[in-house]
């Protein structure tokens, strides 16, 4: 047998969706095969201390062993293998102690493309979307705004900052009423897995929305209500890109709140979705066109909207980080086109090689083309 690859798991995190970053992280590491990996936890604290530990031998029981607090040395201790890139110009040369890093981060301060900053600047290579994907992934506004320019159909939306909200609300509120109406939506700009995510059905319920929202961001995004089914697609690859089969997500609230996906599982999930073949494939389509549109790499979760009255499909976001809990879509959707859990986490680590590899290619000392 040759040598084991050695894949860091970093989960965690300062962002509002610590509590599943960890369940994520306890499905990857129930899943992976121990004899071909060594799998070395980091834990990043909710006030963002960094802890590392052992290598696994095998998987935790339950999330509570996840907590690595205390262990580890401390930040530097624990970023030491991140940062060996930065000193020796390599992913640790040939001393490296890890061979690719799975963020398994979601929401800020990892799936926004700063954790894949410093993984870049160590040159380690890591499973999922780069910086930029990363990035307009996590801000539905500057998201909203490419699939605009990919020609994408997608809901009304407005947006502002704290700023703009605090020396104007009337104008906000005005703007939101007249041009969405209600019920609408009200989001965190820069969060996934729901948080702070409330439907407003009046002026009253909107103002306490909207500040609940700037609770977890400086930017917030009012939708318009779609009566919609909610269809989803996975996608796997880095230039050239696969689809799985749709989903389809039934909340049993009254929206796919937080709830309603990590803690009473009782949403149906429907995979295949129960549509035509030509919206299937129109959808796949459409998943694709979107995820490149990002330029994403390693994986992605792309959701729509499909109307109700006509079937129109609107995009509603990209997802660069989505869960693996036993609750997710994501590996759902690809056991069912015929990829396991075991092989999918095969798939992301080798995706994430191939990428890093192929950026080597790079030169960055600029020069004559002569």
């Amino acid at each position: 047998m040759g040598e084991k690859v050695r894949v860091g798991l970093i989960y965690g995190g300062k962002s509002g969706e610590h509590e599943v970053s960890l369940r994520t992280a306890l499905a990857v590491m129930g899943e992976f095969d121990y004899n071909r990996y060594e799998v070395k936890p980091f834990y990043i604290t909710q006030d963002g201390q960094w802890r590392s530990g052992d290598v696994l031998l095998a998987p935790p029981k339950d999330t509570g062993a996840l907590r690595l607090e205390g262990s580890g040395g401390g930040d530097g201790a624990a970023l030491a293998p991140v940062f060996q890139g930065l000193q020796t110009g390599a992913a640790g040369g040939d001393s490296r102690t890890i061979d690719v890093i799975f963020p398994l981060l979601h929401g800020t301060f990892g799936e926004d493309g700063t954790i894949q900053g410093l993984l870049e600047m160590a040159n380690i290579p890591y499973v999922g979307a780069g910086v930029l994907a990363s990035a307009v992934g996590m801000d539905k506004v500057m998201m909203k705004k490419v699939f605009a320019h990919e020609g994408l159909a997608q809901c009304m939306f407005r947006y502002f900052n704290r700023t703009q909200w605090e020396k104007d609300a009337n104008y906000h509120i005005n703007e939101i009423e007249i041009s969405l109406g209600y019920p609408c939506f009200i989001k965190p700009a820069n969060l996934g897995s729901s948080v702070g995510i409330s439907k407003a059905r009046n002026r009253e319920e909107l103002i306490a929305a909207i500040d609940f929202a700037f609770r977890y961001d400086r930017k917030v995004i009012v939708e318009e209500f779609v009566d919609a089914r909610e269809i989803e697609v996975s996608v796997l690859g880095n230039d050239e890109p696969r689809a799985s089969v749709p989903g389809e997500i039934r909340a049993s609230n009254d929206f796919y709140d937080y709830k309603a996906k990590y803690i009473d599982g009782t949403s149906v999930m429907e995979i295949p979705a129960n549509i035509p073949q030509e919206t299937s494939d129109a959808v796949r389509e459409l998943a694709l066109r979107a995820y490149q549109a990002i330029d994403g790499s390693g994986l992605s979760r792309v959701d729509f909207f499909m109307r109700k009255s006509d079937g129109e499909l609107l995009i509603n976001e990209v997802n660069t980080m989505p869960g693996f809990t036993p609750f997710s879509m994501y590996p759902l959707m690809w056991k069912e086109t015929g990829v396991p859990y075991s092989e999918l986490l095969d798939t992301l680590i080798a995706l994430a090689l191939q990428r890093h590899a192929d950026k080597q290619r790079i030169e960055y000392g600029g020069g004559s083309p002569l």
